[in-house]
């Protein structure tokens, strides 16, 4: 339940929450989940394995009259896992709690086994959770969950191993040029 007092909407009871330390619940309403397959350009490769798409799974949260959004690169099995038994896990949950849904999500998935789509399933939830809360609370991510540094160096995923030279030097070079201090990418 809303703790009210002068608030009007659930931005001004978390605000209140934060200050007051009184218990805030914003009910999860709705889990919407979606997976897109994605052809690429040609056939991929790391030097591990080839492929010729990829899949995001995405997952949307609403609470208190806001949306949370989280993704996760994994296989539709992933989204079937979602909608199937981690979505009614989280509905009803409050979403100010969010390692409270996390172990119930763990908790939920306990006989499937913990690594693997289990994981990329409850990252994506997780994320979502965790995103909802920050714009519940009207914060960055980074101010909710407490910055470490000023800045992080960026990550490229890119440089497959099936890439020509010039390929590899065109997408390399990109990177490099809209970045000064770029530290490196995977594979090539």
């Amino acid at each position: 339940m809303f703790w009210r007092g002068a608030e009007t909407n659930t931005r001004d009871a978390c605000a209140t929450h934060m200050m007051t330390n009184r218990r805030v619940e914003v009910p999860i309403e709705r889990v919407n989940v979606s997976a897109f397959t994605i052809p690429t350009e040609t056939p991929e490769t790391d030097g591990t394995y080839e492929w010729e798409s990829t899949t995001i799974v995405i997952v949307e949260l609403s609470g208190g009259g806001t949306e949370g959004l989280g993704y996760t690169y994994a296989d539709t099995a992933a989204a079937r896992l979602i909608q199937d038994k981690l979505k009614q896990v989280v509905v009803g949950r409050d979403a100010m709690s969010v390692r409270s849904a996390w172990l119930a999500m763990l908790h939920s998935i306990r006989n499937l086994g913990r690594a693997g789509v289990c994981a990329m399933a409850i990252s994506a939830v997780d994320t979502a959770l965790w995103d909802l809360k920050a714009r519940l609370l009207d914060l960055s991510l980074v101010t909710l969950l407490g910055q470490v540094r000023e800045a992080l160096p960026i990550y490229g995923s890119g440089g497959f191993t099936n890439y020509s030279n010039e390929q590899l030097q065109n997408q390399l070079g990109g990177w490099a040029e809209e970045n000064e201090d770029w530290p490196g990418c995977q594979g090539g």
